[in-house]
């Protein structure tokens, strides 16, 4: 045989196409996002780029590119020292710390939701228990 394919290679071939195949089909299939999770917060240098957008607006008010603007942004950041950046850190620490107290409430909504349904079912359980004599549901 001179360096042809034979059928268990080709065979081979395609069962391994089939498989990329398969896996591809896995990965489309996307888990939607909540969107009650909090946003993450941004870092200093998001935060300093608030500010720097609304002064190069301002001096520049006939430029459209975002990317100037972004490169401008990036430029001054490196040359600025830490002293400098320090506010900018500091209100990116204070927005970390709100991100962490809503993710932890939101954590313990997401664990306290799966308890919710039996929670008020206890309660009804109760309501009824206790022969009150109120209306009972007629279905």
């Amino acid at each position: 045989m001179k360096g042809g394919k034979t059928k268990a290679d080709a065979m081979q071939n395609d069962n391994k196409l089939k498989r990329k195949g398969a896996g591809a089909a896995k990965r489309a299939k996307k888990v939607s996002k909540d969107p009650n999770k909090p946003k993450r917060p941004a870092s200093a240098f998001f935060v300093f780029m608030e500010e720097f957008r609304k002064q190069y607006k301002e001096e520049h008010p006939d430029n459209k590119s975002v990317s100037a603007v972004g490169k401008a942004g990036g430029e001054k950041w490196k040359s600025m020292t830490e002293a400098e950046k320090a506010p900018y850190v500091q209100k990116a620490e204070k927005r970390k710390s709100e991100y962490n107290k809503k993710m932890e409430a939101y954590n313990l909504k997401l664990a306290g939701g799966a308890n919710d349904d039996e929670s008020d079912k206890s309660k009804s359980e109760i309501n009824d228990e206790d022969g009150s004599g109120e209306e009972e549901d007629d279905e």
